[in-house]
């Protein structure tokens, strides 16, 4: 394995971790293409401590070769590449999107600097959320027209050319959901019309 695409990840994975963007330290992946393969974060690594043996290799077709110790969203990685452009994918158990969309159908920002980064996010509402083929079939499509959509009740999927790019739609999506939480929190009203 290229020793950069280690650093990259471990780079990121920390800061997932240092800015609390994953509810616990073991959970959410990333992966980055190369071509028709795949390095992705090992299952059940730790996001902000990985290692060499943490990051798994395998194809971005069928491959048989690591998928056993990939993430349980191996597949769902795979078809985000197969439908998009993307050479990064980051999935994060980010807490504020993950509570918005248990009762937001979408989520559209009212703060002026998740209007200019997004009109809406979409949240993706599945029967079963984690590792599931309804997740590999239904989210690439939408992010075909969108650099970040959430799984209701799971967390965020952001792709881009690379992790540092992926990453900053993680971190767009959840101050856009943390600010919704706020402002409805204080009393506010979050659903008026926004002049765009």
């Amino acid at each position: 394995m290229d020793e950069d695409i280690l650093k990259e990840m471990q780079k990121y994975g920390k800061f997932l971790e240092e800015r609390g963007l994953n509810l616990s330290s073991h959970s959410g992946n990333m992966s980055i293409r190369r071509g028709d393969r795949l390095f992705i974060k090992r299952r059940g690594a730790m996001m902000g401590d990985l290692k060499q043996e943490d990051v798994v290799e395998t194809g971005i077709d069928e491959d048989d070769s690591g998928v056993i110790i990939a993430s349980t969203e191996v597949g769902v990685h795979r078809e985000i590449y197969k439908e998009t452009s993307s050479l990064a994918v980051v999935h994060a158990h980010t807490p504020y999107a993950i509570s918005l969309s248990l009762i937001k159908d979408e989520i559209v920002p009212i703060d002026d600097e998740g209007r200019y980064h997004l009109k809406k996010v979409p949240v993706l509402d599945v029967k079963e959320s984690i590792g599931s083929d309804e997740v590999e079939k239904r989210l690439p499509p939408i992010l075909q027209d969108y650099p970040a959509a959430i799984v209701k009740g799971h967390g965020t999927f952001a792709h881009g050319e690379n992790l540092e790019e992926a990453y900053n739609w993680i971190t767009v999506v959840e101050s856009i959901c943390k600010i919704i939480y706020i402002v409805e929190n204080l009393g506010g009203d979050t659903m008026k019309e926004v002049d765009w």
